[in-house]
């Protein structure tokens, strides 16, 4: 009879690990590699000329060891059910708050900022795994019973508080870009979950009428200059100007094939200004031109549907709020970086997923992608919200 039971688990757990096989979504896994090898051809062409005059510190090859070690946490995130890191969201939450705080105290600063910390020779961005924490922590709140689609303002009020706590960190160190970014992938959240329309109102009120204590107040002057460069860069060319001037003569210059690999005269004369972090985009609109930009933003679209769909067919409100959190994180980065680079948006420092140098920043973007294919893996499996 025991020996029965132990072969009855046996197969069961048999049929379990071919189901999770089953359902592996591996356009999701095919277009992450994609976009990723673009970005690395991208960011090869970018260092190249620091490569070849340092080559002891080739960034190269470091982004190159933090992609391997994002296929490591990639393959990891597989393997642990999606639903166990509900009870963990809040401590993760925790965790990643209070390195967030640490970070103002002992980070090491570079250009004026404070977001880094130093951790065995590693130098780790609190700020983008929190982005990663943050839709963990609501996509836990969200799918409690007691939240029902179209929530009421009391049941949205610990949402916001748990949203701003972390944005309101980040923009003292100053990194007004990522608090922006983790606000727009909270107000998807709300958004998919329901939002009652007078909220919409008021939200949109509040707003408009934030406008002038915000300019005036809230923003620092080089942020404020950065909104008046958008409307028009050619008033200060050399000073505020400049990165989006450049960025824009880049991508102008490639026109439509482009002017080959390594061939980027923006790039290659060191005109383009942090070329291999927010600007990378540039340097692949002149390399590979208007068909390689069609290319990549297909890629990140298709990357987004995808996801979508893996959300569209989760069998419970915290997967399903997961991967929507996780895809608007990409979406959101991808609309902000490119709007950034053509001009339409001002410089906030948000980088390109996938394709700019960072490893805190790719860790997480692996991460997530693992979580998105965990869901989609696992969504036979019916858990009740």
């Amino acid at each position: 009879m025991r020996g029965n039971n132990r072969s009855r688990r046996r197969r069961i757990k048999v049929m379990m690990d071919r189901r999770l096989v089953e359902n592996f979504d591996w356009s999701i896994v095919f277009l992450f590699f994609a976009i990723s090898c673009l970005g690395l051809v991208s960011l090869y062409s970018a260092l190249y000329t620091q490569i070849q005059i340092h080559p002891t510190r080739n960034l190269f090859v470091k982004q190159l060891i933090w992609f391997a070690l994002g296929c490591l946490i990639f393959l990891a995130t597989l393997f642990v059910d999606y639903h166990k890191l509900k009870k963990l969201a809040p401590w993760i939450y925790a965790a990643t708050l209070l390195a967030l705080a640490v970070v103002l105290i002992v980070g090491d600063g570079i250009k004026g900022s404070r977001r880094w910390l130093n951790i065995a020779g590693f130098n780790l961005q609190p700020s983008e795994f929190m982005k990663l924490a943050l839709v963990l922590q609501l996509a836990r709140m969200f799918s409690s019973q007691d939240v029902e689609p179209y929530p009421p303002l009391r049941q949205l009020i610990p949402a916001a508080g748990i949203s701003l706590a972390p944005a309101l960190l980040i923009v003292v160190e100053p990194d007004l870009g990522t608090s922006l970014c983790l606000l727009a992938v909270a107000f998807t959240m709300v958004f998919v979950l329901g939002i009652r329309w007078r909220y919409l109102l008021v939200i949109t009120l509040v707003g408009l009428l934030s406008v002038y204590p915000l300019w005036h107040y809230g923003l620092k002057e080089y942020q404020r200059e950065r909104i008046r460069t958008v409307l028009a860069p050619e008033r200060d060319p050399m000073g505020s100007g400049y990165h989006t001037i450049q960025s824009k003569v880049a991508v102008g210059s490639g026109m439509m094939w482009g002017k080959g690999f390594l061939n980027g005269t923006q790039n290659k004369l060191r005109f383009l200004p942090e070329k291999h972090t927010d600007f990378i985009f540039s340097v692949w609109a002149e390399e590979w031109g208007f068909w390689g930009c069609s290319v990549m933003i297909a890629l990140f679209f298709l990357f987004i549907c995808a996801s979508l769909r893996v959300a569209g067919r989760a069998k419970d409100r915290f997967g399903m709020l997961l991967v929507v959190g996780l895809t608007a994180l990409v979406m959101w980065q991808a609309l902000i970086n490119i709007g950034m680079v053509i001009g339409l948006l001002p410089v906030v420092g948000i980088t390109l997923p996938f394709v700019s140098y960072g490893g805190s920043s790719l860790l997480t973007l692996c991460a997530a992608v693992g979580l998105i294919e965990n869901v989609s893996m696992r969504r036979y499996a019916f858990r009740p919200s």
